[in-house]
């Protein structure tokens, strides 16, 4: 199983890396987490520079799409030679959407008709898009699904292992990084979070 999170330059760290430390949570032989990027090298918002895993292309092949979020969403969505490689299809993949990843989904036309979460700075630009914005943390229909918050990136990867794996298997990756003393709390905030947009979906 193959999740790729897609990450661009000027990107936020809590939005790709929660999400990358969340879904290596699962530790299984088949299971493999990535970073995806244009570039082999990438600049954080806060100028942290990582390699990338793979390429936008493999990325694309991937059970499970996760798109980051981060300060320069808007020349991503603008430059052509990245959007053309983003081949991406919920009939055959999970797709998600962090914050102003949100934006990139909805210019590739796979947000139609489907409300979404993002931040509150990316808000009007995802409305200039057509897309109805939730006031809430996290949405799914169907295998897309979006959230709001650098911190609701805990929710969309629990509700990718949720999806692959099982609820049990999200519950104990959440229970693992919540604070001591609040484990239960922080487990059960998930719960109402994603569990609604689980409902017919059965662990692949």
């Amino acid at each position: 199983m193959h999740i790729s999170i897609l990450t661009f330059d000027g990107f936020n760290e809590l939005d790709s890396l929660i999400a990358l430390g969340v879904l290596n949570r699962i530790k299984k032989p088949d299971w493999r987490v990535t970073i995806a990027s244009p570039s082999k090298r990438i600049e954080s918002m806060n100028a942290v520079v990582m390699e990338r895993h793979v390429s936008l292309q493999e990325a694309c092949t991937a059970d499970a799409v996760i798109v980051g979020s981060g300060m320069k969403t808007r020349d991503v969505v603008a430059d052509e030679s990245i959007m053309t490689q983003l081949q991406l299809d919920p009939s055959r993949q999970l797709l998600g959407a962090q914050c102003s990843g949100t934006l990139v989904l909805a210019r590739l036309g796979l947000l139609n008709g489907v409300p979404a979460c993002t931040d509150l700075t990316t808000k009007p630009w995802v409305q200039e898009a057509g897309i109805e914005v939730l006031n809430q943390p996290f949405f799914a229909k169907g295998n897309v699904a979006s959230a709001g918050g650098c911190l609701a990136s805990s929710y969309l990867a629990a509700w990718v292992i949720a999806r692959l794996e099982g609820v049990e298997a999200a519950q104990s990756a959440i229970h693992y990084v919540a604070p001591v003393g609040e484990k239960e709390a922080y487990v059960a905030q998930m719960m109402n979070n994603i569990a609604p947009y689980l409902a017919g979906h059965s662990a692949c």
